[in-house]
């Protein structure tokens, strides 16, 4: 079994939480090699919830921005290749929803994970939009 809580994601283990990502695949979409910049997707992020064995192992997480009334964009959630399958995002993401109860929570699918999502109750959204990554020149 595991447990979820909200954390500060500033307060996280940074290499922790990269060896999560590696373990859920989800190091391939995130610059988790560039701890600067990985450190401050955790610190950025105001709504953190964890997934921790009994023994405190992490294997999972959900990283948000919520403005707490009206919208929670979810930017990551990961779950340990080992754990998954079994409940862990989904208790991840009714943690989060539950942290914010009035604000729509939106995400962006990972190409592997599209037909999950409706599994769990969430809505294919016809009309989002994307606008590039980092500047040229400003990466780091």
């Amino acid at each position: 079994m595991w447990q979820c809580e909200q954390v500060v994601g500033a307060s996280l283990d940074v290499a922790e939480v990269a060896a999560l990502y590696r373990a859920s695949t989800l190091a391939e979409r995130r610059p988790v090699e560039d701890t600067d910049r990985f450190t401050r997707m955790l610190a950025g992020a105001n709504l953190v919830l964890t997934a921790r064995t009994p023994e405190g192992r992490l294997i999972g997480i959900a990283r948000s921005v919520s403005d707490g009334a009206y919208a929670t964009y979810v930017s990551d959630l990961a779950v340990d290749a080992d754990f998954q399958r079994r409940g862990v995002g989904r208790d991840l993401l009714a943690a989060t929803q539950a942290a914010a109860p009035q604000a729509k929570v939106i995400l962006l699918a990972a190409p592997a994970a599209v037909d999950y999502y409706p599994r769990i109750g969430f809505a294919r959204h016809e009309s989002a939009w994307t606008l590039g990554g980092p500047l040229p020149g400003r990466e780091g």
